[in-house]
């Protein structure tokens, strides 16, 4: 990679790199609520009265953590791919269908951005049932990590088309 390639992506990467330093201790945040509630709720059937809000929240917690996990695995290509068929082209043919791969990540995603924004938007008269919580905040993590996989696959096309290959991270 030259100088000048490595001085375009190299803030890219940091955006990347900042972007996880958010999202990673949020998932782990998340786990470690979502173990807590969960426990709260079976100490509390248990030994008390049900607690009734708990399952609400480990219901929305749990589906946060997804999402912003998913994100992770993305930006790590930790998710599964079936990649023997790309890896047998030549060279030429397969950063193409890499390209071609990445670009319909990225199309989906952008759609994903605008589809959840507007399921978004339609949920926003809805309350949860137990807290009373707008669904808006519940589902707003659909539009938001659509937008942060779209971050990850641009850079990723931008690697590909700059360097022919996408450089794998080493993981923290």
């Amino acid at each position: 990679m030259t100088t000048k390639t490595q001085s375009l992506l190299k803030p890219l990467k940091r955006i990347e790199q900042g972007l996880d330093a958010i999202i990673q201790p949020l998932v782990f945040a998340g786990m470690a609520a979502l173990i807590g509630v969960i426990t709260l709720q079976i100490i509390s059937r248990v030994m008390f009265s049900a607690v009734g809000w708990t399952e609400e929240v480990a219901r929305f917690l749990l589906v946060w953590i997804t999402f912003f996990a998913g994100t992770l695995a993305f930006q790590r290509g930790r998710h599964i791919a079936v990649t023997f068929a790309v890896d047998a082209l030549p060279v030429r043919l397969r950063q193409a269908a890499r390209i071609a791969g990445t670009l319909a990540v990225l199309a989906f995603m952008v759609a994903l951005v605008v589809i959840g924004y507007r399921y978004m938007q339609v949920q926003s008269f809805q309350k949860s049932a137990s807290l009373r919580l707008s669904m808006t905040y519940v589902y707003s993590v659909i539009p938001l990590c659509a937008a942060v996989m779209s971050w990850y696959a641009f850079v990723d096309l931008l690697e590909l088309l700059i360097d022919g290959e996408r450089r794998e991270e080493s993981v923290p």
